[in-house]
């Protein structure tokens, strides 16, 4: 085979032979990546018979996007990893119930349009509890490990013994949540397990009966297939791909463990429902807006359900960009995209609708994948991976019709590579983008002053994966990037490079008259950043709670897994005291920054 048959296969199967960098510089995709990714498409299982093409089907370009209403007030939230946010009445793990109170308490106390979570996607069904919120099992169904215990009715019906049995689990665990030591999900999960199944052993009355029956029906056979991967991953492992093979096909289970998880589901979707409705009853626009994670765990449940959807032998990623030298390898496997479009893109589209429910709000995050995904052949570095196409009307028409339905707001994290073309199409339908504070300057590195700023955005200061202000203003983002070998130039370098990029700032700040001359502290200078998100015309401003409360470490640092302790780090403040949900009202810089991001003169 010649190069040019080569390329002509390559674009064919809409790979994109070259690309441009974070550099703006054309980059030509290797021979050894087109190959690897062709062998990869052309090695998927035939399809099964719900995505199969049907001469019938109308071809996925027949759907248009809806054009999303955007809302006529600003508003503003906090953004917040709700594991990290634990109370006295947690369990070592923040949930559904903490999530209800600190929405409640800063809309009353703030006036907060809504509250961003990171994603909640259920994990493994038992131990080893997988940490990364954005690699999970599923994406369709939420962690019971966000379960408040003593919210579920039939905790009400327990026998004092029983009772008695629960708070035994819960005492270490809440003694822990004034611990500044890394979250235990392997702990918090088997304390929660054994409570839950002294509650499935309780006889349910009529109504409880009746109303588990309804969530079962409208959820169908997702919920079917969840459960039976649930079940057969406590016998044979998480891993599908290592089951006995009777069992690597998805089937539907019956039997008390598919129930159980089931029944876990329904709890889940309670509480979810009382967030939602503690939020928009304390006055919030929006309440919860929930995050959608790009992928899943390539051995976990939602690849076993739709293998002949998913594409084995690939992972998503990112290429290199200014702050992620190396790329990114997130070890999820991408849509197939042909298979996608003869399903009418109707999976994607039951997604959205599934992230929409009890929400006021999704984000997608890297919303990019929409129209291009960065895949990366097994074997290769993230750097040698190659951009894969996808219908962009379509994708976009599954999220905006979802949005429409659901009435709530659709938001794009469009950060990092992303072609300008890409924002101003999804911003055409309504879809709101994301501009980070860090990132929001001009070509020459010079920020870009709140007027310039696109309406239709949230706009952030950080993200949950770049460092927090105080990891900024201390030096420790390079500190730790360096120490883990994740930096392409010298540690010098990087120090000058993030020392200019503050300097700059400030010198922002300073021009915009909310920063006085001379060298700021931590509370300062974050109150003088959520002061300048608010200047802009910005539709959203999130605020990092991690931020609000002084915090130096970093969530998550792309690029890592054991190196790091990611999204295992409760939230503490800038001495590394843990801080609980229920101390937030009495901290001062909280206040100052809540009332800085809503625009109050005096949040100084």
């Amino acid at each position: 085979m010649t190069d040019r048959e080569l390329v002509r296969r390559a674009e064919s199967a809409g790979v994109l032979v070259r690309y441009q960098d974070w550099r703006h510089q054309q980059v030509e995709v290797a021979d050894s990546t087109l190959k690897a990714i062709l062998a990869a498409l052309e090695a998927m299982p035939p399809p099964a018979a719900a995505t199969a093409p049907s001469p019938a089907a109308a071809p996925p370009t027949a759907a248009r996007p809806a054009r999303l209403v955007l809302p006529q007030q600003r508003s503003w939230g906090l953004a917040v990893q709700l594991y990290s946010v634990r109370s006295r009445d947690s369990w070592g793990h923040g949930d559904l119930h903490d999530l209800a109170e600190l929405a409640s308490w800063s809309a009353r106390a703030y006036g907060a349009g809504f509250i961003l979570v990171n994603p909640l996607h259920a994990a493994e069904p038992q131990p080893p509890v997988s940490a990364s919120p954005y690699l999970p099992m599923t994406r369709r169904f939420t962690s019971p490990l966000y379960l408040r215990i003593e919210d579920i009715a039939e905790y009400r019906q327990l026998t004092a013994g029983q009772r008695h049995q629960i708070e035994q689990l819960a005492a270490p665990l809440k003694a822990s949540s004034g611990s500044p030591a890394l979250i235990d999900r392997d702990q918090v999960w088997r304390a929660k397990r054994a409570a839950l199944e002294l509650m499935f052993a309780v006889e349910p009355t009529r109504q409880r009966q009746q109303a588990f029956a309804s969530f079962k029906a409208a959820q169908g056979s997702e919920l079917g297939l969840w459960a039976s991967w649930c079940a057969l991953a406590e016998q044979h492992g998480a891993d599908w791909r290592e089951w006995p093979p009777a069992h690597r096909s998805p089937q539907q289970l019956t039997g008390r463990a598919a129930e159980f998880h089931k029944w876990l589901q329904w709890l889940a979707d309670e509480q979810l429902a009382a967030a939602q409705a503690a939020a928009t009853g304390a006055g919030m626009a929006h309440g919860i807006i929930h995050d959608l994670a790009v992928g899943v765990h390539p051995a976990g449940a939602d690849a076993w359900a739709h293998q002949d959807l998913l594409v084995s032998g690939i992972s998503v990623g990112a290429p290199p960009d200014g702050f992620n030298q190396l790329g990114q390898d997130w070890a999820q496997p991408p849509w197939h995209p042909r298979r996608l479009a003869a399903a009418g893109y109707q999976p994607l589209a039951d997604l959205f609708l599934a992230g929409f429910r009890h929400a006021g709000g999704l984000r997608v995050d890297h919303v990019m994948g929409l129209t291009r995904l960065w895949w990366v052949p097994a074997g290769l570095t993230p750097d040698q991976g190659a951009y894969v196409s996808y219908d962009q009307q379509a994708a976009v028409a599954a999220l905006t019709g979802a949005a429409a339905s659901a009435g709530g707001l659709a938001i794009g994290e469009d950060l990092g590579t992303v072609e300008p073309w890409i924002s101003d199409y999804l911003a055409g339908h309504g879809v709101l983008g994301t501009t980070m504070l860090w990132w929001a300057t001009g070509p020459d590195g010079t920020p870009l002053p709140p007027a310039r700023w696109r309406r239709g955005c949230m706009a952030t200061v950080g993200t949950h994966d770049v460092p927090t202000v105080a990891g900024f203003l201390t030096g420790d983002q390079v500190r730790v990037r360096a120490g883990l070998g994740l930096l392409k130039t010298s540690q010098d370098r990087e120090r000058q490079a993030a020392a200019q990029l503050l300097a700059r700032w400030q010198q922002a700040l300073r021009a915009e008259g909310l920063l006085a001359a001379g060298r700021p502290d931590l509370a300062t200078c974050t109150v003088a950043l959520y002061r300048y998100l608010a200047r802009t015309p910005c539709l959203l401003t999130a605020v990092s709670l991690a931020d609000a409360v002084g915090e130096v470490r970093s969530q998550n640092i792309p690029g890592t897994s054991a190196e790091y302790p990611n999204w295992r780090i409760p939230l503490c403040d800038f001495g590394g005291r843990p801080v609980l949900l229920d101390q937030l009202p009495d901290l001062p810089l909280v206040g100052q920054v809540c009332r800085a991001a809503a625009g109050f003169a005096d949040a100084s």
